[in-house]
């Protein structure tokens, strides 16, 4: 998870985007703090898809083939 100081500084930067031209420098810091986000935003997408389980009304387990690879992919790397 990012820490506090990282989300508001990007909420800074973005806000100081609105009002006017940032400098170069604040640019690739903007740039490297939401690709960071980004990637925290992708793990803790695919860690919840490995305990997700899809169950229909009579009972049976339909969780699509797709999401049960990646569970069988992620279980066999730990």
């Amino acid at each position: 998870m990012l820490s506090k100081k990282k989300l508001q500084r990007i909420n800074e930067l973005a806000n100081k985007q609105k009002r006017q031209v940032l400098t170069q420098e604040e640019k690739e810091e903007q740039q490297k703090l939401r690709q960071e986000y980004l990637a925290n935003v992708r793990r803790s997408f695919t860690n919840e898809l490995k305990s997700m389980t899809v169950i229909d009304p009579k009972g049976q387990d339909v969780t699509p083939k797709k999401v049960k690879e990646l569970q069988k992919r992620m279980k066999d790397q730990s």
